[in-house]
Order: structure tokens, then sequence, then C-alpha cells
């Protein structure tokens, strides 16, 4: 039960280690020398950042259907919409500029796009991240404490960090942790009698 426990505490924590791990290789500009890591990496990213909203439906499996299927909704809409952002402004911007050699007015309105899939991603992950904190305090009250700061603070720091070196290789950690505390907490409480 102890190992099961933090495996699975483990699990919700990898992706955004993952991540964290792949930031330190993001470059901080986009230009034609960074072009193809940029597409290239992005590429890699696709089916990395959902795995973020497996971990979010996965922690949400105790909630009561109020918080579980808002919450699952949020989690879904991350995944579509952040995976536009990778899309839009990793790979698309990231050909654009190989192709062109340069930098053009084309880019700027790529990354426009990606900006505003990116913040819906973004307001969807948080939505569903208080959602998981709102079921795991409900279950542990104020064990919950850091694991919940920890995530919220780092939710709030995504929407303008992505996983750029130094800051959102830290928000990936700290999300990478707040997911950890969580899940190892979560469903510890002795079940709750059903109401008939």
């Amino acid at each position: 039960m102890l190992r099961s426990r933090w495996t699975r505490a483990a699990g919700y924590a990898a992706p955004a280690l993952v991540l964290a791990g792949f930031g330190l290789t993001h470059p901080l500009v986009l230009d034609p020398a960074s072009a193809p890591w940029w597409t290239t990496l992005h590429v890699v990213l696709l089916p990395v950042f959902p795995l973020l909203a497996v971990a979010q439906w996965l922690l949400l499996s105790s909630a009561p259907a109020a918080l579980r299927r808002p919450g699952r909704l949020a989690a879904f809409g991350f995944a579509a919409f952040y995976g536009g952002l990778d899309a839009v402004a990793g790979i698309a911007a990231g050909t654009v500029v190989h192709a062109e050699h340069a930098v053009t007015p084309v880019t700027g309105a790529v990354f426009g796009m990606g900006d505003t899939l990116g913040q819906a991603g973004a307001l969807c992950f948080l939505a569903a991240n208080v959602a998981v904190v709102a079921t795991v305090a409900r279950e542990t009250s104020w064990r919950a404490v850091p694991g919940a700061v920890l995530l919220l603070a780092a939710s709030i720091s995504f929407f303008d960090s992505h996983i750029f070196w130094p800051r959102g290789v830290l928000t990936m950690l700290g999300i990478a942790t707040g997911m950890f505390l969580l899940g190892a907490i979560a469903n510890l409480a002795p079940a709750r009698p059903s109401a008939h």
C-alpha cells in the first residue's frame, strides 16, 4: 500500500519533471539558428503536455461529481488548447522561420494565435488544479496545504512562463512537487459513509 501510494504520486509528478528537463533545452528565442530544434522540441512535447491533464484527471477520481466533472472538463480543455499552442507557436512558427531563414511578420501572426491558445489552455490548467486542490483538501484537510500552495502558485506562473529557463523550469518543478504531495495524501482519509 505504502509503495503503491508513492509510486502513484511519482506518476502524477512525472510529466512535469519531464517538461522541466526539456525546458532546460528550450531555446530562449526563435531565430533561424534555433528554428530546427524549436520545431523538433515541440513535436516531441506534443504527447507530453497532455500527460499533465491525465494526472489531473486521475487526481479527480475520488471527487464528488460537482468537482470531478468541471475539473475533468478543464483538464480536457488544457490538453486541447495547450496542444494547439505547441502546434502553432512551436511547430508552425519554427517551420516558418526555418523555411524563410528569418523571423517575419507571419511569425508574429502565428505567435499571436499560439498565445491565444496558450492562455486558454493555462486558464483551463489552473481551473482543473483548483478542482484537484478542493478534492484533496476535502479528503485530507490541512495536510493538503503544502501541495496546494505549490500547485496553485505554479499554475499561475504557468500563464506566462511556459517551460522556458529559468522560470518555466521552476514552474514545472513546482507543478511536479505539488502534484506529488497531493497525490501522496489523496485517498488516504477513511471513506465517508454514503447517504442513501
